[in-house]
């Protein structure tokens, strides 16, 4: 496999100020005093009073629209439309990033149909929810300043984005109540761990060193190729656990969230 080229130090100020930017002030704490397994109403407590499973839905929505928009740009220059982006609450525009250089031909038709599946997962959503769904929020792709001068930059984006995205369905499992909304997750859930296992395998290729993203991140390496605990299970976390990685701390907005998620659960 070709070795993507690599013109930013991956130990550089930036790229640690950018994974700071990404778990916010005080996340360190509050992940590492998470017990591995709260129970579902315990889950819930942390939770506004009200949320429902249509919520939780609406929470991986916001995840899916963020990650269906960095895969477009990635792969072809432009954002979702508008088509697939209108809703309630209020709509923004995607700012940021741009059409990668490819010089891997295999991650290069790996992204693309990545990015076929993450839109498919935005229209799915969006079904499932009917007219409660919610629009896309304003998106800024380059939180981090980094993720498209080339594909060691994508591939450390791309990872974050996958593993996240994995962990988020993980932690919602137990808080989802109907059977069927249960099953939707799940499908996404194996289609993400299957991105992610691919993407995590490129790192590796590479020999990219792809920063840690909080306490229960396992970042590619070659003796953690898979993020599995000691059970063997794929790593779970909560909706602010996730929320702090990719808004930070503030519910009201930041990071690649600038002006907040759209839904109950912010």
């Amino acid at each position: 496999m070709n070795q993507p080229e690599n013109n930013r130090p991956q130990n550089s100020p930036m790229t640690r100020r950018g994974v700071l930017t990404m778990l916010g002030t005080g996340a360190v704490a509050t992940l590492a005093a998470t017990p591995a397994f709260a129970s579902a109403e315990s889950l819930r407590r942390a939770l506004p009073q009200d949320i429902g499973d249509a919520d939780i839905l609406t929470f991986a929505l916001n995840l899916e629209y963020l990650e269906a928009e960095f895969y477009a740009m990635a792969t072809t220059g432009y954002p979702l439309a508008r088509l697939d982006s209108e809703g309630m609450g209020n709509m923004g525009a995607t700012r940021g990033g741009k059409k990668v250089t490819f010089k891997n031909e295999s991650l290069a038709r790996l992204s693309r149909e990545i990015a076929r599946d993450e839109l498919d997962h935005v229209r799915f959503l969006r079904a499932a929810l009917g007219r409660n769904a919610i629009a896309k929020p304003e998106i800024n792709l380059d939180a981090l300043g980094i993720g498209f001068a080339n594909e060691s930059e994508f591939l450390i984006l791309a990872r974050a984005f996958e593993d996240v995205g994995v962990s988020a369905y993980r932690g919602a499992a137990k808080l989802i109540e109907n059977k069927d909304y249960l099953d939707a997750a799940a499908g996404i859930l194996a289609t993400e761990a299957y991105h992610a296992g691919h993407l995590r395998s490129h790192v590796n290729y590479a020999r990219i060193k792809a920063p840690k993203l909080d306490p229960k991140d396992m970042p590619p390496t070659e003796h953690d190729w898979v993020p599995t605990d000691k059970n063997g299970l794929a790593i779970g976390r909560t909706p602010g656990e996730v929320g702090a990685i990719v808004r930070g701390p503030n519910p009201s907005g930041g990071a690649f969230f600038p002006m907040g998620m759209n839904g109950k659960i912010r």
